[in-house]
């Protein structure tokens, strides 16, 4: 009986088609296995260059692309294009089996074939060639094959090879950009050691190269499975892994360990498989955490998908992983201690640290001792006046001589003294607390903790987290990016005993957003100086994404009401064209925003509603650039960047007041744009009124 597989790619473009068309996929293959050949109406290709090609029709317009292997009853859903575009793209692909890994592999043959002849005759005019240096027993035995071969031997440079990504199959370009980047074949291997197989690979054994290639296909076993996948193709589509995103996941760390990367690269997919991985051993109880209740309840909906697909067990793992946000872990443990804490907000603190400067005529500011407080004393633990004269306050921005000093102490002094008294805390000082508790214990609550979106954590979190498991191999896992950057402050791991050092890496293929969006959002963090949480400085280049979609739209109305009507047609105009609502988003900066753009959407008849409030089905979803955070959609518009809204003038503290703190005050603004921009998978939409955002002037400048 034949058995349907999906390729993955397959599963994210799914998404794409618009409805009736998805809807007469899923009826056309949930009777694929009960099937004749005849009765499914395969057709052979003429002019093919891969005979074992077939399409199937779908409706009157399009067409679906199988792979029917001569030998074995899998069968792999390749594409569904209009009808010419489905023939045109068959005969021109050939699949093959990678002799190294095992695993299925597609090519445009004859892109390669049209571009050889352009690049020989390059290569005749330049002295040397980019691979010149490595032999053909080595590139065989990585998996590089006759063809790839003789391409890559006509290269002179890497901008070719970069050109040449969507002709190649994925794993043979990335060993070739690998040795093109300067690693050695030995050290390309090592990457490559997790995707290699051990046994003779048969190279017209298709059958079998599919079986071997979960990170790139989804078997499916019966109708019920394939509707489930297709009604939610892109959830299904993260949980499989790349080869460089599993090297991760299954390796054995010696102590803490860190994996980072640009937006839509996979680290929260990469740290839920960890989490599972980790949980599945049985050595002990794993914690997965992140910053705001949230994501930690979005990590739990993923992480249980993610089980329930991969795991014999599923609840017996579940039950082995608790899903939890970091405060919350710290008022638990502060509670077990102390009862609930009487809780000073973000006003309350101010007008505490107001009392300070009156009563001591400090000629600095409540918000600059607040964040000295933050930044200096709770973050590197200074616990008297010499303490304080010696601390390092790398990034403050302001230069305080040893007399200014002696009074910054007396100050942030007498604002613990107060909190003392009266019984105060503060989220920091709760956590602080906490992981005091924690480390005073013998018995730890956890064996594993798993941090995603670490960049937003501060120093009290992660020595609670730190506290949280005992010191062992695989204890801490830590996924983030900080150009991402948009609550937590400036953390060196180190300074609050999370040691990393060799034990990083760094994801660069985003398996989201579009090269098109992915682009024009990295222009705007490109060269902003932002810290690798580890004592250096991190950086997205190399970042880069394989799916092409359309460029951003970016609008500037005169008024907030003409920029309003622009939002209503766009999201009509999505809506029209396929997209549902619930894979609409609209961005703001502010709640304020966030109501009228909601609100307007609503006048013209479309059902819209505020992520405060939850996410309905068949609305579109109006939430400010915070709540974006972890969240993706089809299609997005971010409204309101202009000068007057962004950067936020309340967010931004002056520059004569606190230097350091102006200049991360602006770089969050930077990152919260960075993070909105980057939730869009296929279409994005940017607008403003009046003058728009200093933040877009390098990228209107393009």
């Amino acid at each position: 009986m034949p058995q349907l597989a999906i390729a993955k790619e397959f599963l994210a473009e799914f998404a794409a088609l618009e409805k009736p068309v998805r809807e007469r996929v899923i009826q056309v293959f949930a009777k694929f296995e009960q099937a004749t050949h005849t009765g499914l109406h395969l057709e052979k290709i003429t002019g093919a260059r891969d005979d074992r090609f077939r399409t199937i029709r779908i409706d009157q317009f399009y067409r679906g692309v199988l792979l029917a292997p001569e030998s074995g009853d899998t069968y792999l859903l390749l594409k569904v294009l209009p009808h010419d575009d489905a023939y045109h793209w068959a005969k021109t692909r050939r699949a093959t089996v990678n002799r190294a890994t095992g695993g299925i592999e597609l090519r445009d043959v004859a892109a390669l074939d049209a571009s050889l002849p352009h690049l020989e005759r390059l290569a005749r005019s330049v002295p040397t060639r980019l691979f010149e240096d490595v032999s053909d027993a080595d590139l065989r035995r990585l998996g590089v094959d006759e063809q790839t071969m003789v391409f890559a031997q006509t290269l002179t440079d890497v901008f070719q090879l970069e050109a040449a990504r969507g002709l190649l199959p994925a794993i043979q370009w990335e060993v070739l950009y690998g040795l093109a980047a300067g690693l050695t074949p030995e050290q390309v291997w090592e990457e490559m050691s997790t995707a290699l197989v051990e046994d003779e690979v048969d190279p017209e054994d298709l059958d079998a190269a599919v079986r071997r290639s979960p990170d790139r296909v989804l078997l499916v076993e019966g109708p019920e499975e394939l509707v489930a996948a297709l009604e939610s193709p892109f959830d299904l589509w993260r949980i499989y892994l790349h080869p460089a995103q599993r090297a991760v996941v299954e390796a054995s760390y010696g102590g803490p360990a860190r994996v980072s990367g640009g937006p839509g690269t996979g680290k929260t997919v990469v740290a839920l498989h960890r989490a599972q991985r980790l949980a599945e051993r049985g050595d002990g109880e794993v914690l997965l955490t992140t910053f705001t209740s949230t994501l930690a309840a979005s990590l739990e909906t993923q992480l249980r998908l993610l089980v329930e697909s991969r795991c014999e067990h599923p609840e017996e793992v579940m039950g082995r992983i608790r899903v939890e946000h970091v405060d919350r872990l710290a008022h638990r443990v502060f509670r077990e201690e102390h009862g609930q804490p009487d809780l000073l907000d973000h006003s309350g603190e101010r007008r505490l640290w107001q009392e300070v400067v009156d009563g001591l005529g400090v000629d600095l500011s409540p918000s600059f001792l607040a964040e000295e407080w933050r930044q200096v004393v709770l973050t590197r633990r200074v616990g008297d006046a010499q303490a304080y004269l010696e601390a390092k306050r790398t990034g403050r921005g302001r230069g305080l001589n040893a007399a200014r000093k002696a009074r910054v102490w007396q100050a942030v002094h007498a604002f613990r003294n107060l909190l003392a008294e009266r019984g105060l805390w503060t989220h920091e000082t709760v956590s602080e607390e906490a992981a005091r508790i924690l480390a005073g214990r013998a018995e730890k609550p956890f064996r594993h903790v798993v941090v995603d979106e670490a960049q937003d954590l501060h120093a009290g979190q992660w020595r609670l987290l730190r506290a949280a498991a005992p010191e062992d191999r695989d204890d801490l896992f830590i996924a983030g990016d900080t150009h991402q950057r948009v609550y937590g402050p400036k953390v060196s791991l180190a300074e609050v005993g999370v040691n990393i050092l060799g034990r990083s890496s760094k994801l660069r293929i985003n398996y989201r957003t579009t090269a098109q969006i992915l682009g024009w959002s990295l222009g705007l963090v490109l060269g902003e100086p932002v810290d690798d949480m580890d004592g250096g400085l991190d950086s997205i280049a190399g970042c880069r994404s394989e799916i092409r979609g359309a460029e951003p739209v970016l609008h500037g109305a005169a008024t907030w009401e003409a920029e309003l009507g622009h939002l209503k047609e766009t999201v009509l105009s999505w809506i029209e064209a396929g997209v549902l609502p619930d894979e609409i988003g609209v961005a703001a900066r502010s709640n304020h925003a966030v109501d009228q753009a909601a609100l307007a959407l609503e006048e013209a008849g479309i059902s819209a509603r505020s992520l405060a409030k939850g996410q309905l089905t068949d609305s579109v979803s109006v939430g400010t650039m915070h709540r974006m955070k972890g969240l993706e959609f089809r299609c997005l518009a971010v409204v309101g960047v202009g000068g007057e809204q962004l950067p936020a003038p309340r967010s931004i503290t002056p520059e004569d007041e606190d230097p350091g703190a102006h200049s991360r005050d602006l770089l969050r603004e930077r990152s919260l744009l960075f993070v909105a921009c980057t939730r869009a998978r296929e279409q994005l939409s940017v607008s403003w009124h009046r003058a728009p955002s200093p933040f877009l002037e390098a990228v209107l400048e393009r």
